[in-house]
């Protein structure tokens, strides 16, 4: 049997805020008494019950969360030191010590005697001092030595030994565990009694085949349509060096009649063809813009009544007053009219003057690329047409780097296919192991999780008369699921466990069960179950107290918190529990019955 690995005494650097309190090997009990009539119905008193939970966790090392009532109300707590002293296996003592104002220094000093309050000793009297928060888990985790959890941290199961209200929602998954299930299924496993690795190694192939596809995919984006398949651009390469050895023998043998060929080919079949497209759209477009001038030139009004008059006062004729004005507004007139249409025809002439001027220019790059053809045909200077043969070369081997770069690509994404589906295959060989252990370890008897289950049962039928089901099955992926389900008299699962009362008896006896069932290994030996009696009728919570201490008679220590109103009844001279199992006594009658002496947060 190993030693009893037990919290043992909690204080801190002001008793007179936080009074110590010393758990004993078996039963704790923290007791709210709810002394005012006025308070009775209320579903919460704020005296700090659910709080010690916390304290705890804290001196085990949580992780510095800001919404961790400590840091959130850090004017009321910044002067506050706190002394988790722990029983190790040995029997001997750790005191752990931790600051709020510098939570990732530790100190820790080990000891013989128990229920010490080293508040006032100096830094030198302590073994260790500062040490650095991912460090000292480290020391604290060899300090413990629950190799029963090993290869993971003290820590990673602690959750289950210090239930929170907001871990009772579901007997596996701990609130700290909302991140992934490779994350925790496979430690659970692991201390149900399950082959942890095959498990651990299924996620990591899963994940390695995840991210082989995501490259897949990437170079499939990469790729962007082209061609996947080597063997197709394997055979397009093979005709692009083909044709750059031709060209390379041409320039080699500087003869250039094949060159010429294929140039007059391409000169007669289109370039001239585009050239005199070319000129009949030209053509059309000249004789629309001469009509288009002559319509503006026809619109222009020549008539001036100024001038009018002059020649009329020369013949002796009157042309003057009303014959003037009227002669305006009709040029006025007829001047709006035109002005629409004249408006329409310079956007039309803008128009064509555009495309004309892209037509001359193409026109003038076909003349100059007809030019240089027939002078590549007709010239007698070689060293031209080698240039252009070379310049014809470059860009083949330009065309020739490139499909050789999606050849790398089309080669790697082969490679990973291959490498995928030898994961698939490999995959599948783990999670036929995974089934194989699941199988194996239900149908043995003598199995740590088949224990488990059997006293998880016992327990949930010694307190509700109903039976209970521990299960792990491997689902369509390959993972574990586990359940816990209440059974009617026929044996099939009940919905009945959906409740939060029955709920939390299924979390409770989950732990109880896993601890004695690891009471021979190096293993936590407490629980810390916060209002276990909520919600559970008289009978009930007689049931679970005697199962609670059953189990202390075990050797495994259990801190439980109630409100008096909780309490099963008993006659007035039979206290459900003795002054010494109750460690923790608040009450509502101003701040000196809280957990904290002081004003509530």
């Amino acid at each position: 049997m190993w030693g009893r690995m037990k919290p043992s005494k909690l204080y801190s650097n002001r008793p007179d805020a936080f009074a110590p309190v010393e758990f004993g090997p078996d039963l704790n009990i923290v007791l709210a008494e709810i002394r005012l009539p006025e308070n009775r119905d209320r579903d919460t008193h704020n005296l700090g019950k659910t709080t010690l939970g916390r304290l705890l966790d804290f001196g085990f090392l949580a992780g510095r969360d800001a919404k961790f009532f400590l840091f959130k109300h850090l004017d009321r707590f910044e002067d506050f030191i706190f002394f988790l002293e722990i029983e190790l296996l040995d029997g001997s003592y750790v005191t752990v010590r931790r600051n709020v104002t510098e939570a990732t220094k530790i100190a820790f000093k080990k000891h013989v005697a128990r229920h010490q309050d080293f508040s006032t000793l100096s830094d030198l009297e302590w073994d260790h001092v500062d040490v650095p928060f991912d460090r000292a888990k480290d020391l604290l985790d060899s300090l413990l030595d629950w190799r029963a959890v090993k290869p993971w941290h003290y820590r990673k199961g602690l959750g289950y030994f210090l239930r929170s209200q907001e871990d009772f929602r579901d007997v596996f998954q701990l609130r700290k565990f909302a991140n992934s299930h490779a994350d925790w299924k496979p430690f659970l496993a692991h201390i149900l009694g399950f082959d942890s690795e095959l498990i651990t190694k299924h996620y990591a192939k899963e994940n390695e085949l995840k991210e082989k596809e995501l490259k897949a995919l990437t170079i499939r984006q990469e790729l962007g349509g082209e061609i996947e398949d080597a063997g197709k651009v394997d055979g397009l390469l093979l005709l692009k060096r083909q044709e750059v050895d031709k060209k390379q023998q041409l320039l080699d043998a500087f003869d250039f009649r094949s060159q010429d060929k294929s140039d007059t080919k391409q000169l007669v079949d289109q370039v001239e063809e585009r050239i005199a497209a070319l000129n009949q759209r030209r053509y059309t477009l000249n004789q629309n813009r001469k009509k288009v001038i002559a319509s503006l030139e026809e619109d222009q009004i020549l008539f001036d009544p100024d001038d009018a008059a002059e020649l009329f006062r020369e013949a002796g004729v009157l042309f003057s007053g009303q014959i003037k004005r009227d002669f305006q507004q009709l040029i006025a007139f007829n001047r709006a009219i035109t002005d629409e249409r004249r408006g329409y025809l310079t956007e039309e002439r803008a128009e064509i003057e555009a495309e004309l001027k892209t037509v001359n220019s193409e026109l003038n790059a076909l003349g100059k690329r007809r030019s240089e053809m027939l002078a590549f045909l007709s010239t007698t200077d070689s060293f031209a047409k080698y240039k252009r043969l070379s310049s014809d070369l470059v860009t083949l081997r330009a065309d020739i780097e490139g499909l050789e770069r999606q050849r790398s690509f089309v080669q790697r994404l082969q490679q990973l296919r291959t490498d995928i589906r030898n994961l698939e295959e490999e995959k599948t060989h783990l999670q036929a192991g995974v089934e194989a252990d699941v199988e194996a370890k239900n149908a043995d008897a003598s199995s740590l999780f088949n224990r488990i289950r059997i006293f998880f049962n016992e327990i949930v039928e010694e307190v509700i008369d109903q039976q209970a089901l521990l299960s792990v099955v491997v689902n369509q992926f390959g993972h574990l699921d586990f359940r816990a389900e209440l059974l009617n008299d026929a044996g099939i699962a009940t919905s009945a466990d959906r409740g939060f009362s029955y709920k939390k008896l299924l979390c409770i006896a989950f732990d109880l069960a896993l601890l004695r069932a690891h009471l021979d290994d190096a293993f936590p030996r407490f629980a810390f179950h916060d209002g276990v009696f909520e919600s559970l009728d008289d009978r009930k919570k007689e049931n679970l107290l005697a199962v609670i201490r059953r189990y202390t008679g075990l050797g495994i220590q259990s801190i439980i918190t109630l409100i008096d109103s909780d309490l099963p009844p008993r006659e007035e001279d039979e206290p459900v529990f003795s002054t010494s199992e109750i460690v923790v006594l608040l009450h509502d009658e101003g701040d000196s019955g809280r957990l904290f002496r002081m004003k509530p947060w």
